[in-house]
């Protein structure tokens, strides 16, 4: 997938011929009102929490309220058109994740263009996935388990959130680079499909550390590996699957973007003060509780990012043939 990186940087960058002092002078007056962050997602799921923390932060920081709106609809697409269409003043911006950039791949009549229609402004957050299986699969390794899965192709049952959920993509790419072949059984979320993996209806789950995580710890699911190029503070005991399949990596993230042409000056307070806040201890410690870690970097490295995801992913997708839902 070839993707225009230099316009995407071009927006990171924010290269503009302003006068400095009018530059200034308006970097310091945003924001003089409230801002709109939208939430491609319902109230109360994860993106809606972390979005939440985010604007509380930001509220303290630059006195004006920064108010949530949810705007749940076509994966995630309704409320990304909403604020590539909206005014590029600073004061409309989008809790953007990993699936806007998975949407790439997996729409084809969309109607803006996620990487030329959107200047980036800060990570968040990421958060890692693990491979777990039900008790009765004769397992305790992620070598065992591709030992185990290549002597029984398509027999075994891999449960996921639905058709390009990440439970669904971080196990697809685990097929690709180890050669076995898992039955993918998608469910409308990863809640039932968690359910079915308890009860052996399902024997291998790329879920979530924050869904499985309570399971793993009550050994009522086993942990093979997580899906981060490290070790996690959450599951000390768990190895990266990287340990043993070289150059695996999976993870999602959280961030801000804003309509294209957003002065480059508001995108430096924002950047600033979401960076501040990604090194508080009080705030690390909120995100830890959520089973992720901080994000931290400047829009250009933000930019790079999210260009070299989109492309990783899309491989990854048209590889698979995988279609929204």
């Amino acid at each position: 997938m070839k993707l225009p990186r230099r316009k995407f940087l071009d927006l990171a960058a924010g290269a503009v011929a302003l006068p400095v002092v009018a530059r200034v002078a308006r970097a310091q007056a945003y924001p003089t009102r409230p801002v709109r962050l939208i939430v491609c997602f319902a109230a109360g799921g994860p993106s809606d929490i972390t979005a939440r923390l985010i604007g509380q932060w930001l509220s303290e920081r630059l006195g004006q309220s920064f108010i949530i709106e949810n705007r749940p609809g076509g994966g995630g697409n309704l409320a990304t058109e909403m604020v590539v269409r909206a005014r590029p003043d600073g004061y409309t911006l989008l809790e953007a994740t990993s699936t806007n950039a998975w949407n790439v791949a997996l729409y084809h009549n969309l109607s803006f263009d996620f990487i030329r229609d959107l200047a980036p402004v800060a990570g968040v957050c990421r958060y890692a996935g693990v491979l777990v299986v039900n008790p009765s699969v004769p397992a305790e390794t992620v070598p065992e388990f591709i030992v185990y899965a290549k002597a029984s192709p398509g027999k075994i049952n891999m449960g996921s959130g639905g058709a390009g959920t990440p439970s669904h993509l971080y196990g697809e790419l685990f097929k690709k680079m180890t050669g076995v072949d898992l039955v993918h059984v998608p469910y409308r979320g990863g809640g039932p499909a968690v359910i079915d993996l308890l009860s052996g209806q399902l024997q291998v789950f790329f879920g979530t550390v924050s869904v499985s995580i309570d399971h793993i710890r009550s050994g009522k699911l086993r942990a093979l590996g997580v899906t981060t190029s490290t070790r996690m503070d959450v599951l000390p005991d768990v190895p990266p699957m990287s340990d043993f399949v070289p150059g695996y990596e999976a993870s999602g993230w959280e961030g801000i973007v804003a309509p294209k042409d957003i002065p480059p000056e508001i995108i430096d307070t924002l950047n600033k003060e979401i960076n501040a806040a990604l090194v508080d201890a009080n705030f690390k410690s909120r995100l830890a509780n959520l089973g992720v870690e901080p994000f931290a970097n400047s829009p250009v490295e933000f930019s790079n990012f999210i260009v070299d995801y989109t492309e990783k992913w899309g491989k990854v997708i048209q590889a698979a043939g995988i279609k929204a839902e």
